[in-house]
């Protein structure tokens, strides 16, 4: 403030950023104060109860405990009452408690901001963000500690909620309006992790190891009108996402409690856009037997050329006409004509065989031609962006190794949060 006055005093042409700057850190200094002052008025005049133990005994109040505590405003100091039992010797600090500060020194709208800031960017690049936004001085492995024990949380959270999704239903499901298509997607990608949880894993390396888990992610959409060339069009926000680096029976669950929680029990037309993987085949099999199965229109095109390379070389396309079949729907002429004659070497004999047969194994869900009639989406751009945005541009930077634990508590942070979930999780967890 000094600086301010002597700025005003002199006359100088002023620095307005400097005196923003100023004018903010007296509010916050201010701010805290008062902050102190409430906590304090409130320990003071709040009734105490008596305060039991988990055994059951009455604990004994062993005077007051000071700590420091972070908060949105500035640092403020705060000293609790500590209470221990006589019987079994276990404490508790009922403040701390009743504050959501347990083993913490970050008050919850630090957390808060530092989850947040952790699951968008490195965590030496959340670290500078707090500084700068927020004025908050904070180690960026303190924000990693916070930001994955949230996400834990919010995992936790997901999973009690699915379990009663799948057990008793939504009470209160979302309307869809009349003529609304539920879409259902999912795809995997991987995810750098650390080499001791990679060992026995094969992978794509030269030496068959990996370097990756394939993280699972998937998402539910609506689709309601067409967009002016009359091709589907998504409703705007209508995206959520779940995810998690875990096996596709575990998944499967994930995803049918996702989409139950988004009204699949009320969709009259409901969708599954994969990419043809076999357990993609089993998740729709298991928990949407009665959807319409698509597989993904650009990864059979990709398929199609890999068959057109077999023949003819590393840069051949697909003939026109195999494409034109292929967007008919038309399956069996396609296998028929891209299998008439046999490569040469045993080698790419065998390739051929295995792209034929995701033809084959797929046909029943490539009636392209009759999607685009019912105004269908037969691409699963929306979930490969999800693994771009959701996964990739947190999770695959360059450099960054995970661990399991760790990337899990982050993809259910970011899925919360994309989802336009997070507050919901926040409120649930007040004290």
């Amino acid at each position: 403030m000094r600086g301010l006055a002597t700025a005003l005093a002199s006359r100088q042409s002023p620095d307005f950023e400097a005196w923003e700057t100023l004018m903010l850190q007296a509010a916050r200094q201010g701010g805290a104060g008062v902050l102190g002052s409430l906590l304090t008025h409130w320990q003071a005049h709040d009734p105490r109860p008596v305060i039991r133990c988990q055994c059951g005994q009455r604990m004994t109040s062993r005077g007051r405990r000071a700590k420091g505590l972070l908060t949105t405003l500035g640092s403020v100091p705060f000293a609790r009452s500590f209470y221990q039992c006589d019987q079994c010797h276990q404490s508790r600090f009922p403040d701390d408690e009743r504050l959501d500060i347990v083993n913490t020194t970050y008050s919850p709208g630090v957390r808060r901001l530092m989850a947040r800031a952790g699951s968008q960017t490195q965590f030496e690049q959340a670290a500078e963000d707090l500084l700068c936004y927020g004025g908050l001085r904070i180690e960026p492995r303190e924000i990693e500690r916070v930001a994955e024990e949230v996400g834990r949380q919010v995992e936790q959270w997901l999973s009690e909620e699915q379990a009663h999704l799948v057990q008793h239903g939504i009470h209160a499901p979302p309307k869809l309006q009349t003529g609304t298509k539920f879409y259902v997607s999912f795809d995997g990608t991987g995810v750098p992790v650390r080499k001791n949880e990679l060992v026995g894993r094969p992978g794509k390396q030269a030496d068959g190891s990996a370097r990756t888990r394939e993280v699972k992610l998937g998402c539910v959409f609506t689709q309601v009108g067409l967009d002016r060339e009359g091709r589907p069009q998504r409703d705007p926000d209508s995206t959520t996402y779940v995810g998690a680096i875990e096996s596709s029976t575990l998944f499967g669950w994930r995803m049918y409690a996702e989409a139950l929680r988004r009204g699949l029990e009320q969709a009259q037309t409901v969708i599954v856009l994969t990419d043809g993987q076999r357990y993609n085949h089993t998740i729709a099999q298991t928990h949407f037997p009665d959807a319409v199965h698509i597989v993904d229109l650009f990864h059979a095109f990709e398929h199609l050329t890999l068959i057109a390379r077999i023949f003819w070389g590393p840069q051949a396309e697909s003939p026109p006409a195999w494409r034109d079949l292929l967007e008919d729907g038309n399956i069996g002429r396609l296998i028929h004509q891209a299998g008439k004659r046999l490569p040469s070497s045993a080698k790419r004999r065998k390739a051929l065989r295995q792209e034929l047969g995701y033809f084959e194994n797929n046909a029943s869900h490539m009636h392209y031609a009759e999607y685009r009639k019912k105004k269908f989406f037969i691409g699963s751009g929306v979930v490969e962006a999800g693994c771009r945005t959701v996964i990739g541009e947190r999770l695959k930077q360059s450099g960054m190794r995970w661990s399991v634990r760790g990337a899990n508590a982050i993809i259910a942070l970011r899925c919360c949060i994309m989802s336009g979930r997070f507050e919901d999780f926040w409120a649930s967890r007040a004290p």
